[in-house]
């Protein structure tokens, strides 16, 4: 079976169901669900009494021994019908999905096997965010967007309405919100290195509160919940920009043209605490999720740590630092939406200085926020952008769209399991699911984040029911390629990226070899090491291919002599380094760290404007790296490359240090280049190093540390970001 998610328990019978010109329903079907199911099954429909219908319905009583009650169902397809059970509407809608996958996959047949599936979600949230700030999407583009998660069976909607670059939801009682914070003067475009703007004005842009009950409703059809997202303490320059009153300095704002993080937030006042509750009450009205989203992310301290009032507020309250005054605001924001009956969520950021009694967790920044949560008894959702973050590429940069960066194909999505291993069986009841997130900074419609999240969507789908397994990867991706044909039908612009050449680079013992693969038959992938095109004339791909010399290896996947893929290309710097053994003593960041310790000596210089597969990412930590050239080599200069983008946190080196060593242990300085030379050479370093016959090179390149003032997350841990090293 094509099934997405795959259900928890399967069995083919005998015999098989005919799909008939004119499928007969029961009348006592569930009504909405099955509205549904007649606008999805290109099929005539006719109701009769339960006995002589070919799908009929039972609900179950509850029972303290069922699996997950609200999702549970059973399915049976026997030759003659189709018998649905479940405890609720929400099960059986889960069921007639199931059920709409089996009518599409063997529509061709017109028959079903007979059999009998026993099926229910692992986690209850299963969820999918849309940033309609940076970038916004219309009522009906949303409405597509929460069929996409319908069709594969999530259940949570997370609605990002509100940042520096756009306030997006309608407050009534706030008309400022919208007629300023909804618009900007223009927009950053291309990569964040190059700062250019396209010089358009962009908006007003918002959902009115008719809109959200629209598409709230429409959601609550689907058995989706719809989780609202207003932005605090940080990200708020599209709100200040309206009601500068709520800043801790006098303005003027603007809603932010550029992306990243701002140093003017809420300022944790009367008026301010007024204000979001007056928003909040309209917000609780418009959505009935339990959870409300709070933000609390990358809120930097800079303007608190001048303002006179918050330094007050600090020392009258007995808090320890600009972190205890965020916890402050939080615990505040929190008391009042559960004096509303609500529940708040927020980023992992709100666990800076003492997490608020009932909030819960969202962890973004890696899985310990989760952990921490899970461990002082708060509910946390797992969403780390190392697997969640669908605004990464999915394939290799140079075939992509732009993108914000990282990399995170459909196999590594795929392989994430949302329990964190250090957590016991009572800790692990406070994992309420999973969650990707789709940031649209570089995502100017809906045609390019339908290619972002398909496939991937799918992966993540399996992951939230629980029935993912990493060994089975290849199995997957089958009935991934298998649901394009739906996709197709519907014409969703998806990615195409498992076709594509995968590249990865492997040791070979003199130097290394690049390995190619694809979802397809490898010995259809043609290539040339002379930077020429491939073409269907080209060597045929067998074996990993030795690289010994600077080369361009460009492939690509050919399918009865047509050209099916994109063309990847990948050029090679050798160096006395490449292949060699190394060791990092601190690990990279887990966004950043594709390949591992290898990526600095893989032979692969790192674009400064895709920060993919070929960097290293350490945030807050130094990079120390020791590289075993086998033997006693010559060599006079030491090369690597560290990146500048002040925006993205990411800042060149304080320094670099180059010792060298005869026996791994006793180290000796060689060289040493400064945060003025580093800069000089605007991150692409070269040190002379003079005539040097050794074994072992030890370079440790130290992290900028905390961010200073006046740059974009003052006061956070800098990252920085290495590609090759190496040496000549």
């Amino acid at each position: 079976m094509n099934l997405i998610p795959y259900p928890q328990n399967i069995k083919i019978n005998k015999g098989e169901f005919i799909i008939p010109n004119v499928l007969v329903l029961s009348n006592h079907l569930p009504k909405e669900e099955t509205e549904y199911l007649k606008t999805k099954l290109k099929i005539k429909f006719q109701e009769s009494n339960h006995r002589n219908a070919q799908i009929i319905y039972s609900k179950l009583e509850p029972s303290e021994s069922s699996v997950n009650n609200d999702g549970f169902y059973t399915l049976t397809i026997l030759p003659y019908q189709i018998q649905i059970s479940s405890y609720t509407n929400q099960g059986y809608f889960l069921a007639i999905q199931t059920v709409i996958q089996l009518f599409e996959e063997f529509k061709n047949e017109k028959k079903i096997p007979a059999l009998k599936i026993e099926d229910y979600p692992k986690f209850s949230w299963r969820g999918m965010h849309l940033d309609v700030c940076r970038h916004f999407f219309t009522v009906d583009e949303v409405k597509q967007y929460i069929d996409y998660l319908a069709m594969y069976k999530l259940n949570t909607f997370h609605w990002h309405l509100t940042d520096d670059q756009g306030w997006r939801i309608e407050i009534k009682k706030y008309p400022r919100l919208t007629q300023v914070g909804s618009k900007r003067k223009e927009s950053m475009i291309g990569a964040y290195i190059d700062h250019t703007f396209d010089g358009k004005p962009y908006g007003p842009y918002f959902y009115t509160q008719e809109q959200i009950k629209e598409v709230v409703e429409y959601a609550k059809d689907r058995h989706i919940t719809i989780v609202p997202e207003i932005e605090m303490p940080g990200h708020a320059l599209a709100a200040l920009s309206a009601y500068p009153e709520l800043a801790c300095t006098k303005g003027s704002f603007e809603p932010a043209t550029e992306w990243g993080v701002f140093d003017d937030v809420f300022c944790p006042k009367d008026e301010t605490f007024q204000f979001l509750e007056n928003v909040l009450d309209e917000v609780i009205v418009l959505f009935p999720s339990p959870y409300i989203h709070i933000g609390g992310d990358e809120c930097p301290k800079t303007r608190w740590k001048e303002c006179t009032h918050c330094q007050e507020l600090i020392k009258k309250n007995n808090l320890k630092d600009e972190h205890g005054l965020q916890s402050y605001f939080i615990q505040k924001i929190e008391k009042y939406v559960n004096s509303k009956g609500r529940k708040i969520i927020g980023w992992d950021e709100i666990l800076e200085g003492g997490l608020a009694p009932n909030a819960a967790v969202m962890s973004w920044t890696g899985i310990k926020g989760g952990i921490e949560a899970a461990k002082s008894g708060h509910f946390a959702v797992m969403t780390p952008g190392s697997y969640c973050y669908f605004d990464h590429y999915q394939g290799d940069p140079q075939t992509e769209p732009n993108a914000f960066g990282g990399f995170t194909p459909l196999e590594k999505v795929y392989s994430y399991n949302p329990i964190p291993t250090e957590l016991n069986e009572k800790e692990v009841k406070y994992i309420l699911g999973v969650q990707a997130n789709l940031w649209t900074e570089y995502i100017l419609d809906f045609k390019h984040v339908q290619y972002m999240i398909f496939p991937r969507l799918m992966a993540l789908s399996e992951v939230g029911w629980g029935t993912s397994d990493a060994k089975d990867y290849k199995e997957f991706e089958g009935r991934v390629i298998n649901q394009f044909k739906r996709l197709d039908k519907m014409g969703v612009n998806y990615a195409k990226s498992i076709y594509n050449i995968s590249g990865k680079v492997i040791p070979n013992g003199h130097g290394v070899a690049y390995e190619l693969s694809t979802s397809q038959k490898n010995k259809r992938i043609r290539y040339t090491i002379d930077g020429t095109q491939p073409t269907i004339n080209s060597q045929v791909y067998q074996s990993p291919i030795p690289v010994s010399k600077s080369l361009i290896i460009k492939s690509a996947y050919f399918e009865n002599g047509e050209l099916k893929s994109a063309i990847s290309s990948q050029e090679f710097n050798t160096s006395k380094t490449m292949g060699k053994s190394i060791i990092l003593e601190e690990q990279p960041s887990e966004n950043y760290s594709f390949g591992g310790a290898f990526t600095l000596v893989d032979g692969i210089i790192g674009n400064q404007k895709q920060l993919g597969k070929t960097w290293l990412g350490f945030q807050g930590k130094d990079a120390t790296a020791t590289i075993d050239l086998g033997t006693k080599t010559e060599f006079s200069e030491i090369y690597f490359n560290v990146l500048e983008n002040k925006g993205s946190w990411i800042h060149l080196a304080k320094s670099a240090t180059v010792f060298l060593s005869d026996n791994g242990k006793d180290f000796k300085k060689v060289s040493e280049i400064s945060k003025d030379e580093i800069q000089k050479a605007k991150g692409k370093i070269k040190i002379n190093i003079g005539e040097q016959y050794s074994k072992y090179i030890k370079i440790k390149i130290e992290n900028a540390g905390i961010i200073p003032a006046g740059n974009p997350g003052a006061d956070s841990k800098a990252w920085l970001f290495i590609d090759e090293i190496g040496a000549l």
